[in-house]
């Protein structure tokens, strides 16, 4: 049977821009420069190799789902000191679960939260709230799942964080899922501890699953942002209805090794472990046992901080000036406004071989108004080595001033 909203997935952002881009000729004498996927270039630390190698007679086993104990260990420790957490908090036996990357299991949050019969108080399917812009996982999470995906806007007056808060009581009654990226995608800004404590009362009063997408939360400038287990331990120490997902891609750089976790609400872990050994693939053992050397490993996180602080010192440089510029506190995007994405992403090729995601790509139409709120935005990412970041600024400069 066809799903109307399945519609909406034909327009996966990479195959929009590959359908803009691929009648265009890139202009002669530029190299191709690839700034719309946000896929760390630079390298993990050499002990990630070493390790897996070290660990090679491993390929020969079956995984467990549950990981091993000492990689949930290490997950918990890091949570633990990362988010100043009290001791007893964290435990490694119920609170944590390896997950292959975050993608994967971003998208069974649908299977884990969104019963498959309608909520018996209404004719309209369990709502899915997600950010809009959003991370196009979470929308199809909410299709795939039989849910209806509500993409709520971020707008910058509000810290570019979806008011859910101000969704009508009608929606929030049957809503089974929400998700919430911090920092956000794409975007780079961070919840403040208010706006997570008062998420997670709401996720509470009206008993949905909150996803907080925890993947950018080590690419910061100056505080480091506040984490949803952070919110309750200062709501209470309860973890009720609460999942944080934390991935090895973007923190270490390791976006090959897909190695993460899930943390949280002790009885969803458990029925995500029952989902994860029907549907998915355990993380092998060689993989888990670099993914606990790198949550155990700080230096080479910081290293990587520097890294990306230089290419966001670079970029304030080359286009502080142009209007629409803005810098953000987190993550490796810049969120330029520059009032036509998609006319702009064309001529960033079509003039300077440069390729950048049009903002209007990563979201859906708004329910309530049916326009798309981020179609004057471009997502630029500064993930390379610094000579071929600057080079990619400069072009964009000189096409914006154009």
């Amino acid at each position: 049977m066809h799903n109307p909203a399945f519609d909406q997935l034909a327009t996966y952002p990479f195959w929009r821009l590959n359908n803009l881009l691929e009648k265009v000729p890139k202009p002669d004498g530029f190299s191709e420069l690839a700034l719309q996927i946000g896929e760390p270039k630079i390298p993990p630390p050499d002990f990630v190799a070493e390790i897996i190698g070290g660990n090679s007679s491993k390929w020969a086993k079956y995984p467990p789902h549950p990981g091993t104990k000492s990689y949930r260990s290490a997950c918990a420790s890091w949570l633990t000191q990362r988010y100043t957490l009290p001791e007893e908090m964290i435990d490694e036996a119920v609170n944590i679960l390896p997950c292959a990357g975050t993608k994967e299991a971003l998208f069974h949050m649908g299977l884990l939260a969104v019963p498959r019969d309608p909520p018996s108080s209404s004719t309209e399917p369990y709502a899915v709230l997600v950010p809009n812009p959003v991370y196009q996982v979470y929308y199809g999470a909410a299709v795939f799942s039989g849910g209806k995906p509500y993409p709520i806007s971020a707008p910058a007056e509000n810290n570019f964080m979806p008011d859910y808060a101000g969704v009508s009581p009608d929606i929030l009654e049957r809503t089974a899922l929400v998700y919430l990226c911090n920092p956000s995608n794409p975007q780079g800004a961070s919840a403040s501890m208010t706006y997570l404590t008062e998420l997670i009362t709401l996720a509470r009063q009206h008993d949905f699953v909150l996803v907080v997408d925890e993947c950018y939360s080590e690419i910061y400038r100056g505080t480091p942002p506040i984490g949803g287990l952070q919110a309750c331990a200062q709501l209470d120490g309860s973890m009720d209805n609460v999942l944080v997902l934390h991935s090895l891609s973007k923190r270490s750089s390791a976006p090959g090794l897909r190695c993460g976790f899930v943390a949280g609400d002790p009885k969803l872990i458990d029925l995500y472990r029952t989902i994860r050994s029907y549907a998915s693939v355990a993380v092998p053992l060689p993989i888990l046992a670099a993914g606990e050397a790198l949550w155990r490993d700080e230096a080479h996180v910081e290293i990587n901080r520097a890294h990306y602080d230089s290419l966001f010192t670079a970029a304030e440089e080359i286009l502080g000036h142009i209007n629409g510029f803005s810098n953000p506190s987190g993550g490796f995007y810049l969120w330029l406004d520059v009032g036509d994405g998609e006319e702009t992403a064309l001529k960033l090729w079509s003039e300077a071989g440069v390729k950048c995601m049009p903002g209007g790509y990563m979201a859906q139409d708004d329910p309530f108004t049916g326009v798309n709120p981020v179609s004057q935005y471009l997502r630029v990412c500064l993930v390379h080595d610094k000579v071929t970041a600057v080079e990619a600024l400069e072009r964009i400069s000189v096409v914006l001033q154009g």
